[in-house]
This record gives C-alpha cells, structure tokens and sequence, in this order.
C-alpha cells in the first residue's frame, strides 16, 4: 500500500501546545471483524495486535496517577480485546466515563451476543460508526451486508435503553465516503434521525461528523487515485483558526496496544511517538520512526508517566492536523465549531 507518512512531515501548520489531560484514548489492538475503506489504523480480521493484560494494569495506574475523566477504548474492534471487559469494569468501578468506539457489526457477531447487555450494565457511552443512513454507501465503504447488521445492532441497543435513556449514551459517526469534507453536522444529524427512524424506528442521541485523514488506508487511496494533492488543499483552503482553539490533541493522550504514548491517535498511526521528556526532538516537525523490540525507551511509554510524569508539551504536528481544522473541524467527539 502507498504510504503518505514521507509527504505529511513537513507542515507550514501551527504550533499546539497541550494543556491537562482530561481523556486516554487506548487503541486495544487492530483485530477487527471488518475493513473499511477509509480506515486510518488499517484493522482487519488478521491483524494480531492485541494489548495484553500487563499493559492494561499499567494504563490503570496511569488513569489512577493522572485523574482523567474519561477512557475512550477503540481498535480495530476493541471488544475482540480478550481484557475489554476486564478493563472497562474497573475504569467504571472507578468513576471514569467509558466510551466505545463500536462498529455495530460486532454485537451481531457469534460469541459476542451477551455484549450489548455488558454494555448496558457498566453504562458504557457507544459511539458507534454509521457512515451512511443510505445501505449502498455503507456497503461502499464497509462491505456487503454491513448495514443490515448494523441496523440489528442498533435495535438491539434501542431495546435495552440506549439512545432514549441519559445514562446510556448513543452516538453514530459519519465519515465521508469520498474525498470531501463532512455537510454540517447540526443539519446530517437531523437527516439521520428522520431517515433511521422512519424507516427503521431507531432512536440515538447525536451524529458526531469526522473527516478522513490523509494517513493510512485512505492516504494509500489517495495516492493511488492521484488524489492527495487536491486532497490536502481542500483541507488547507477550508481551515480555520476556530477550529484550532479546540483540537483534541491539546487535552487527550493517546496509548497504543504496547503502551507507547502519542499526541493524537492519527499520529499512533502515522508512527509519530511522544519522545521521552529528556529525549525530545529539537524540531517540532521531526518525526521518529522506531522499530518496537521489547521495550524501547526513545518513546514515551506508560511505565515512564508512572516514573516520572514528565512529558513535553508541544504536539508533534504534521499535513494531516488540517484534517482536524478544516471546515467545522473535527474530532473525536464530532465538529468543532
């Protein structure tokens, strides 16, 4: 596959400094039961990734030592994680909201028939990929019966409270199925909710928009269709200085399935670690690329918070951070402004 990592180094794209860090996104691995098209950590059902217990006791001091707020769990699949459950129970047990980045179709999967129920139980936020209320762009970007599945695992939710009750929280991400910037997000939230009620009696409490990002599947596509350069300048020529007010970055942490520590999970894919604080590069657009042999201390890793707690303060940026910028911007948590 085509790589965009070399072309998104350098960046005329302005400095980011981070301020608390309220949220750890813990990516649990790139095994998943799908492979979608624009998919930027290029899971799939024969990635092997997984974190491992060790590392998940290691992320739970580290919740402990730094007080976040909120763990926000995705994959590849994360439920397919042997430890997901392990770990969500005790990030609620200690009062941390849990999100799960889900891609429906595993609650519809043999041996996870019992999750939605988990779900519910440990009141765990779902936020849930939806690319498209419209069967044949799902089946564009998803696959061949995606969303038949996806509309049963919704249902499912439905049934047991998600989407109608406070405590259990259901949100559906949009991404774009082509090379152009999410519609409004306020006015495809409106269109998802008549269409998927309508016709499917489905209920959910709100429609995160996100762009894609010129990395990984989708940045190999680009490349491949002669796309990138138009890509990236409809994101340069939509940026906005709003937008980077609120970047995710500046109050997230993001851990990958060893436990190394990135900016951002774009950058966990793009290969982009956190240097140890003592070992930080000079420049901030230099990027290092380090083959992960056991442990290797010219990145940032969990056992290091746990140590010292120092880490730098600038985020590592790169072309692909006006992905975040761009339009109404985006995030994890849906549009910017």
């Amino acid at each position: 596959m085509l790589d965009t990592e070399p072309l998104l180094k350098q960046t005329d794209f302005p400095t980011i400094q981070r301020h608390t860090v309220d949220t750890l996104q813990v990516n649990l691995g790139y095994l998943c039961n799908l492979s979608c098209t624009h998919c930027h950590v290029n899971a799939g059902p024969k990635r092997t990734e997984l974190m491992t217990q060790d590392v998940i006791d290691q992320l739970l001091q580290l919740v402990d030592r730094l007080n976040v707020k909120t763990l926000d769990v995705t994959g590849g699949a994360p439920e397919m994680n042997p430890h997901f459950r392990y770990l969500v129970s005790a990030a609620r047990e200690r009062g941390l909201d849990v999100i799960d980045r889900c891609n429906l179709t595993i609650l519809c999967e043999p041996g996870y028939e019992d999750l939605a129920e988990f779900l519910a139980k440990e009141k765990v936020i779902v936020t849930a990929s939806l690319p498209c209320y419209s069967e044949q762009n799902v089946a564009e970007q998803r696959g061949k019966g995606v969303f038949e599945q996806s509309i049963e695992a919704l249902q499912k939710l439905n049934a047991l409270g998600y989407g109608r009750d406070s405590e259990l929280q259901l949100h559906l991400v949009y991404n774009p199925n082509g090379t152009f910037l999410p519609p409004p997000q306020e006015s495809l939230e409106a269109d998802y909710k008549r269409e998927l009620f309508d016709n499917y009696g489905i209920h959910f409490h709100s429609l995160l928009t996100i762009t894609n990002m010129p990395i990984s599947r989708f940045g190999g596509m680009l490349l491949a269709k002669g796309l990138y350069e138009e890509y990236m300048q409809l994101l340069k020529s939509s940026y906005s200085d709003e937008n980077l007010n609120n970047v995710m970055c500046k109050s997230l942490l993001s851990i990958d399935w060893q436990g190394y520590v990135y900016d951002c999970d774009f950058n966990q894919m793009l290969d982009w670690p956190i240097m140890p604080f003592k070992q930080q590069c000079s420049s901030k657009n230099t990027s290092t690329s380090v083959e992960v042999i056991g442990s290797d201390r010219s990145r940032l890793h969990i056992e290091d918070l746990l140590t010292d707690g120092k880490m730098p303060n600038e985020i590592i940026i790169g072309e692909h951070c006006y992905g975040c910028t761009a339009g109404q911007g985006s995030s994890c948590s849906g549009a910017l402004s």
